[in-house]
Order: C-alpha cells, then sequence, then structure tokens
C-alpha cells in the first residue's frame, strides 16, 4: 500500500511559479509511474503530467509545466510556471503499478489527498 500526500500548493498571480510536490510512503516508489491530475470546480479530474522512463505532459501544459521526481526521497514534483487563471484546480498526484504511463485515472492504484492551486488574474 502506497501513500502519498501532497503539498506546495497555494496562491499565486498569473505569470507567477509554483512548484507543489508529492511525497510517497509504504512502497517502492522507483517501481511506480507516476503522474499528476488536477479537478477544477464543476470539472472532471484531468491529466496533467506523468513520468516514468519518458515524461508525458497534457497539451494545456506543455512548455510551461515541468514533471521530475527523485526516488532517493521518494518525491515527485510539479514545477508550474507562467501559472494562468484556468490552472486553478486541487492537484492531485497519483501512483501506476504498470510500467508504461497512463492518462486515464482509472490506471491509477494509489491517490494523494490533493493540494490547493489557486491562480488570481
Amino acid at each position: 500500500q502506497v501513500q502519498l500526500v501532497e503539498s506546495g500548493g497555494g496562491l499565486v498571480r498569473a505569470g507567477g511559479s509554483l512548484r507543489v510536490s508529492c511525497v510517497a510512503s509504504g512502497g517502492s516508489f522507483e517501481d511506480y509511474a507516476m503522474g499528476w491530475f488536477r479537478q477544477a470546480p464543476g470539472k472532471e479530474r484531468a491529466f496533467v503530467a506523468g513520468i516514468g522512463s519518458v515524461r508525458y505532459y497534457a497539451d494545456s501544459v506543455k512548455g510551461r509545466f515541468t514533471i521530475s521526481r527523485d526516488n532517493a526521497k521518494n518525491t515527485m514534483y510539479l514545477q508550474m510556471n507562467s501559472l494562468k487563471p484556468e490552472d486553478t484546480a486541487v492537484y492531485y498526484c497519483a501512483a501506476d503499478s504498470g510500467v508504461r504511463i497512463s492518462t486515464t485515472r482509472g490506471a491509477y492504484d494509489f491517490w494523494g489527498q490533493g493540494t490547493q492551486v489557486t491562480v488570481a488574474s
């Protein structure tokens, strides 16, 4: 059983930057493909970025967000630059025991509780 805890969310102005983190415990972190999802009010939870042997991004964040991981620290990061008001959402990290990055919510086995990111215009 893997436990995931996100942190680093907050309020930032449009054009600003923020980094959110996800710390994993209870499993072999390096064995999991990891992903970030986000859910805005009234919308479905949507894929943002994933990292395994490669990195993959949603078109809406490509060029602005960078996903990374430090297996020695059991931690994944999402560096968010040039933030826009439409990036406002609760950001969730997730772990997938499969070997390939999936953009599908159902493919992920474990989820964190989420961290709120609010981008003011």
